[in-house]
């Protein structure tokens, strides 16, 4: 049986010129920009291989392609056998979205016109910020987050998580983090109070575009980020796709259920190796693989 889990990382993993070698060396990557270029009617890959920066950290353009991106270093691993099947899939926030297509339950043309629209509404609908929170207790941190009004947005680490709110509410949270005990906070370079209740109008906009994609059965289980629970029924699905736009990234819960659902060997499949460095201090002992490194 498997002990692998193909994880897949979401904003913030993105560079100009990620995967431009190896769509310059291999079909199977390159088909994969093409495809994403064709159903989003406009040349993204040409921002992914040469930039500007500018345009390429746009919400709007930087979530479908870091999927893009994942899917094309995906592609080339399955077509040289060097990806072994997995016992359960998993994707931080955007990269929910890359699991599902990789583990064959949504269509890439499909995946990418809904993050294009997701980042396009998180765009539109941006208010507040988000800051990161580091060497704090997670309970500590969610009785800051109730006395402040924030909301916590990803449990991404013990002692490393991020908070969302109005900017002023943010600004006292951050003080009161420190007081109490935290090592470090950081404002995060977003436009908006991502996975809190500020972008319940992006779940609504996003509803009907979610509930008439296509969705298959994954071949394996998709940990959800927001209740760590394995899912494969593809309405489950949907829901966790707009709950987990309001709601927080439980990541920590996710990697633990994975390694419960018997995972031991995590691939990080995607740009940069974020998720690689998490996965380690959550589960000690288990093995965690950035694929980058290896393909280039």
């Amino acid at each position: 049986m498997s002990d692998v889990a193909w994880v897949f990382p979401g904003q913030g993993s993105q560079r100009v010129g990620m995967g431009k070698a190896l769509a310059e060396r291999s079909a199977a990557a390159r088909a994969v920009f093409e495809a994403v270029d064709d159903a989003l009617g406009f040349p993204l890959s040409q921002t992914i291989f040469d930039g500007p920066d500018e345009a390429l950290i746009s919400t709007k353009n930087q979530q479908p392609a870091i999927l893009a991106t994942s899917i094309a270093y995906f592609a080339v691993l399955r077509e040289e056998g060097a990806l072994p099947d997995p016992v359960c899939v998993a994707g931080h926030s955007l990269g929910e979205y890359t699991a599902l297509v990789a583990a064959g339950a949504l269509e890439l043309a499909d995946a990418a016109r809904i993050v294009r629209r997701r980042g396009e509404l998180m765009e539109e609908h941006g208010r507040g910020g988000m800051v990161a929170v580091l060497g704090l207790d997670d309970a500590v941190l969610e009785e800051v987050a109730r006395e402040t009004g924030v909301e916590v947005a990803n449990f991404n680490a013990p002692g490393q998580t991020t908070l969302s709110g109005r900017s002023e509410a943010l600004e006292a949270a951050a003080a009161l983090a420190k007081e109490r005990g935290a090592r470090r906070v950081v404002t995060l370079p977003v436009n908006g109070a991502f996975h809190s209740s500020l972008m319940e109008p992006v779940a609504e906009a996003l509803r009907p575009m979610i509930e008439a994609a296509p969705m298959r059965e994954p071949i394996a289980p998709l940990i959800a980020d927001v209740d760590a629970r394995p899912l494969r029924d593809p309405d489950e699905i949907r829901t966790e796709l707009l709950e987990q736009i309001t709601a927080s990234v439980r990541w920590v819960e996710v990697v633990r259920a994975a390694h419960d659902h018997g995972a031991r060997r995590f691939f990080e499949i995607g740009p940069g190796k974020v998720l690689s460095g998490l996965i380690p201090r959550i589960v000690p002992g288990v093995e965690a693989v950035p694929v980058e490194p290896l393909l280039g």
